[in-house]
């Protein structure tokens, strides 16, 4: 009898199941920038090692107790908005990218009940950071103005930004040249995309870093980090190919056609939905005009109808290009709700963990600090992309969500030295 689940799990298939689930945590950060649909293999092996032990992994509910119902219902809560949301509209449901996150409370118990190596997430973050450099570079040199795998460049930077946080949050001690490593290829995938709205995280993820490492005096880890984000300041002003490749004059055109009243860019059509936005929600604040539809509230503008409106690419993006305007205008207040939600349980839970694990002295590392930061990536990333209108997006902060919240649990209640028999019975 296996005494870490209380169920009579076949030896050999819990080995199997194991195995699966360090190949799925590996390939799920390593080839999800790697190959087209690079979620696939991962979520193959996430299920393959679940039906080889769902005993196990059902059984993790009960010893994670509060806190995978938590997950749970708000999940439940969320997929609830969305339905009546499409029924209102007489809509098709819209739930191809919305099921995803059913993957949350189910991952959460599959790492709890498996335990996989938090080692393998850093070593696949690593892989997928060096998939995404090489991916950039070729497409660039090949031509390509933005780069960006085998997604747009936005989702591309922003998916490069979540791995970036695995590689330094995840990493094993004494690791600090691979995960140097890790952040140069990640800062060069994110320049080369020529993706702007990645550059508020990223420096957000080095300030935390430097800051929180844990390496010599406060004081000697604040003049690194000022030293750091001067050479990328002096780097981008003096090579003007990556000057050109970051998009830096096209910002300052952008802001210049803005004053002109000329919204026809990429900065003034993210102000222009905004606008529209708050218009849609104001009329609407109950119900918005309709999940998946904010195309619908753009076509109120007079640049956007007839023939001028068909030909206008700002008028057809199929969303907000932010997360907050996005469920705001097309599910109202339930939408606001639904999205604070999915930021704030998650992060909640987070944070609680890695104070229960008494880790908020020396070095900011593990699972729950991972995840908290993967939360706020994706919290500053919503501020200019609507990060849950994409699958990849909605897809890796579901399951990266659940992972990292299942191997938190474990690492806080290692920390405390509870019983096996006793971990996570009703308390989280």
């Amino acid at each position: 009898m296996d005494l870490m689940s209380g169920d009579n799990t076949d030896p050999i298939r819990l080995r199997w199941a194991r195995a699966c689930a360090a190949g799925a945590v590996w390939s799920f950060a390593a080839l999800v920038l790697a190959m087209p649909k690079g979620l696939l293999p991962a979520g193959i092996l996430f299920l393959l090692s679940s039906l080889l032990v769902p005993l196990r992994v059902g059984g993790a509910v009960r010893r994670i107790g509060w806190p995978w119902f938590l997950v749970a219902g708000m999940v439940a809560l969320v997929l609830a908005v969305v339905a009546t949301s499409s029924h209102l509209f007489d809509a098709e449901p819209d739930l191809r990218s919305h099921d995803r996150w059913l993957a949350m409370p189910w991952l959460m118990a599959w790492a709890w009940a498996l335990q996989p190596s938090r080692v393998m997430l850093w070593r696949g973050a690593l892989a997928g950071l060096l998939a995404a450099a090489v991916l950039a570079l070729v497409q660039v040199l090949g031509g390509q103005a933005r780069p960006g795998g085998w997604l747009n460049a936005i989702v591309f930077a922003d998916v490069v930004l979540v791995l970036m946080v695995l590689v330094v949050f995840c990493r094993p001690p004494r690791s600090w040249q691979w995960t140097g490593l890790g952040l140069v290829l990640g800062m060069l995938a994110i320049l080369l995309s020529g993706t702007r709205g990645a550059w508020p995280g990223l420096l957000l993820l080095l300030l935390v870093m430097v800051l929180g490492s844990g390496w010599r005096s406060r004081r000697s880890r604040s003049l690194l980090l000022g030293a750091v984000v001067a050479g990328v300041v002096v780097l981008l002003s003096s090579v003007p190919a990556l000057t050109e490749q970051t998009r830096l004059v096209e910002l300052r055109q952008d802001i210049e056609r803005m004053d002109r009243g000329d919204h026809d860019s990429s900065a003034g059509a993210r102000l222009e939905r905004l606008q529209v936005a708050g218009r849609a929600f104001a009329e609407n604040p109950w119900t918005g005009v309709g999940v998946g539809g904010f195309d619908r509230a753009m076509q109120r503008l007079p640049e956007c109808r007839g023939e001028q409106g068909r030909k206008a690419q700002r008028c057809h993006y199929g969303h907000a290009h932010n997360d907050v305007a996005e469920w705001a205008a097309t599910m109202g207040l339930p939408g606001l709700l639904a999205l604070a939600l999915l930021y704030g349980v998650p992060l909640y839970l987070f944070l609680r963990l890695r104070l229960r694990g008494g880790q908020w002295q020396g070095p900011l590392r593990g699972s729950a600090a991972a995840g908290a930061m993967m939360v706020a990536m994706f919290m500053l990333c919503g501020l200019t992309q609507s990060m849950f209108a994409h699958q990849t997006t909605t897809s890796l902060y579901a399951a990266g969500c659940g992972l990292l919240l299942g191997m938190a649990l474990r690492e806080a209640h290692r920390g405390r030295g509870a019983p096996a028999a006793d971990e996570g019975a009703g308390n989280g």
